[in-house]
């Protein structure tokens, strides 16, 4: 019996290598998107079932970051560069930036929105990391060639279509039939999850704008850090540690109230454990091996799958209504995150062509498809033919 076991098992192995690996990169995208998809409906109704903003973060991280430590201590014992004081300071300055106003602002933007708008609205990551990047002289920005117009048209797009979802609501354009309401308000729990009403609806975009700075903000700043420190999971896993600390000193002045503390519901018990184990520990593991093997901007490509999932699943579980405002602003923040991509692709082919036409280089460049940094390959044309 155990024989056959083994067999069973070794040949599900073997059929799962067996699948190309490019096939393979596009199913763990494609269940990332329905994880964090899943993580904004999950939280919207944690915050309407009542439990704290502050306490949901502080639990969140705490799973994280123990779901974390053991593979980064352990997996990373070689390359992990000797802790020092000044990587202390900025791995405590990048948790203020990446854990705690990052996910507070989320939370309460979320909390005065819906997870659709919450969603649509982190597709201007990209542009808003790019248009940082430009300001502190990281990126730069030829206007002369389409990469560059394509970039700042991008860029542009985003910003409307933000500025659009913050300032202008609009009537309702689709709300879900009487029928699927009452099975949505049947279990008390799930009673106006996905309604906004009596909220500040520009406060919560506001809000989730200072949400997608923070993310954008931190993509920035680690980069240089990560050179030095290239333990990628000791570095996520420090961060969680002092974003619980500071979320805790928070807590110290606005959360007093000892119950909020306590888990009262099983929905509250699985809406942090989805938040620490799913869109923590498992999504922050599958992302970055399909940013190993894909590059970033295949990561980012799928983005806006993510909002629509959400969208689906907020009409179908919380009975979301979607309104004209925040519509148009989705379009154009989507539109300009593929402008931005298909930018950023070209001017990396511009940068190979220019390192084959370069006798300087001619050499390095013969070497450069032996090198695995995927970080700076192209989306398609030296990763697919490795796949």
């Amino acid at each position: 019996m155990a024989d056959s076991g083994g067999g069973s098992a070794s040949a599900v192995g073997r059929s799962i290598c067996s699948i190309p690996e490019k096939f393979q990169l596009h199913i763990a995208m494609l269940a990332l998107q329905f994880g964090y998809a899943g993580f904004h409906v999950v939280s919207r109704a944690a915050l309407n079932a009542g439990i704290s903003k502050i306490v949901f973060p502080v639990y969140r991280n705490i799973l994280a970051f123990f779901l974390l430590l053991p593979f980064a201590y352990f997996l990373e014992k070689k390359e992990r560069p000797r802790i020092t004081l000044n990587f202390l300071i900025q791995f405590f300055l990048l948790a203020i930036v990446g854990i705690t106003a990052n996910q507070g602002f989320y939370l309460l933007g979320l909390d005065n929105t819906s997870p659709t708008f919450a969603s649509a609205i982190q597709n201007s990551v990209p542009a808003i990391t790019f248009l940082m990047a430009l300001v502190l002289g990281i990126e730069k920005l030829r206007l002369d060639r389409k990469d560059g117009i394509s970039k700042l048209a991008g860029t542009l797009l985003c910003v409307a279509g933000a500025s659009v979802i913050t300032l202008f609501k609009g009537p309702t354009i689709y709300s879900p039939s009487p029928r699927l309401q009452a099975a949505v308000a049947a279990p008390e729990v799930l009673a106006a999850l996905g309604d906004a009403s009596g909220k500040n609806w520009t406060l919560g975009c506001l809000f989730l704008i200072g949400h997608c700075l923070s993310w954008s903000g931190w993509l920035v700043l680690q980069a240089p850090i990560l050179k030095k420190y290239p333990a990628r999971l000791s570095f996520t896993s420090y961060q969680c540690f002092f974003g619980v600390i500071q979320f805790l000193v928070i807590a110290a002045f606005v959360e007093r109230d000892p119950q909020a503390w306590l888990v009262h519901s099983g929905s509250e018990l699985f809406s942090v454990f989805y938040a620490g184990v799913v869109a923590s520990g498992i999504a922050f593991a599958v992302q970055i091996w399909c940013i190993d093997r894909g590059g970033p901007v295949f990561v980012a490509v799928y983005q806006p799958v993510q909002t629509l999932v959400v969208a689906i699943m907020a009409s179908l579980l919380l009975g979301e209504e979607f309104y004209l405002g925040g519509i148009i602003g989705a379009v154009l923040i989507i539109s300009g995150l593929y402008f931005v991509l298909w930018g950023k692709n070209e001017e990396r082919k511009f940068a190979q062509q220019a390192a084959i036409e370069s006798p300087a280089e001619h050499g390095i460049e013969r070497a450069a498809p032996q090198i695995k940094s995927s970080i700076t390959q192209p989306l398609l044309s030296q990763s697919t033919h490795n796949v």
